[in-house]
C-alpha cells in the first residue's frame, strides 16, 4: 500500500514509522484561516480534507493522509509562534490552565475516489509556569514549530499535569483514529 502524507511534520512521520508505515512525504500549502463562526472541530476537519485533496491531485494511486492539529484556549486558536516573544505570550496564556487539542484527520483512497474523516479532542492541563521555566523552555528552541508553543513529547512534558483523551493527538497524530479511518476504507494496518 502506498501512503502519501500531506505534511512534513517530523512527529507525524515518526508516529507513522512506529506502526510500520513509511509514507511519501508530500507537504502542501493551503490557506489556514478560520471561517467566521467555525467551531474548532469543523476547522480541523475542513483543513485536513483540503490538505488531503490538494495532495491527492498529484497522484494516481495510494492513500493520502491529511491532518491538522490546533491548540484552543477559551475558543481562541493558539498557533505556532514565529518568534520568542510570541512563544512566551502563548506559554503565559497556557500557564495553570486547561486547554484543548484538536486534530482533524482525512484519508483519501485515490483509485476509488473515496474519503473518510473525523477528529479527536484531548484536554491538556498545564501546571503554573514561572518566568524561569518559560525562559528555559524557549531557550531550547522546542516551542518554535509547534501549535500552542509546546511539544508534549519533549521538554514540555514536565509542564503537563494530566491529559484527558488521546496522547498521540496532543503529539499531532491520533493513531487510534487513523486505524479506525483506515478500517472504514477497508485498509488493514495489521497484517
Amino acid at each position: 500500500m502506498k501512503w502519501i502524507l500531506a505534511s512534513k511534520s517530523p512527529r507525524r512521520i515518526e508516529l507513522l514509522s512506529r506502526i510500520g508505515i513509511c509514507p511519501i512525504v508530500f507537504p502542501v500549502e493551503i490557506e489556514e484561516k478560520r471561517l467566521k463562526g467555525e467551531k474548532p472541530h469543523e476547522y480541523v476537519l475542513r483543513l485536513s480534507k483540503q490538505k488531503a485533496e490538494k495532495a491527492a491531485q498529484n497522484f494516481s494511486s495510494g492513500i493520502v493522509i491529511g491532518a491538522d492539529t490546533i491548540v484552543v484556549l477559551n475558543n481562541k486558536l493558539l498557533g505556532k509562534p514565529h518568534d520568542e516573544e510570541k512563544a512566551r505570550e502563548i506559554l503565559k496564556l497556557l500557564s495553570g490552565k486547561k486547554h484543548f487539542v484538536y486534530t482533524g484527520l482525512t484519508l483519501i483512497k485515490i483509485e476509488e475516489k473515496k474519503w473518510v474523516n473525523d477528529y479527536v479532542r484531548s484536554t491538556v492541563y498545564f501546571t503554573t509556569l514561572t518566568s524561569k521555566m518559560i525562559d528555559w523552555y524557549i531557550k531550547s528552541r522546542e516551542p518554535m514549530d509547534k501549535a500552542g508553543a509546546y511539544g508534549i513529547q519533549g521538554k514540555a512534558g514536565i509542564f503537563i499535569e494530566k491529559i484527558e483523551g488521546c496522547y498521540f493527538n496532543v503529539v499531532g497524530f491520533p493513531l487510534n483514529l487513523f486505524y479506525k479511518l483506515a478500517k472504514k476504507l477497508n485498509v488493514s494496518l495489521i497484517e
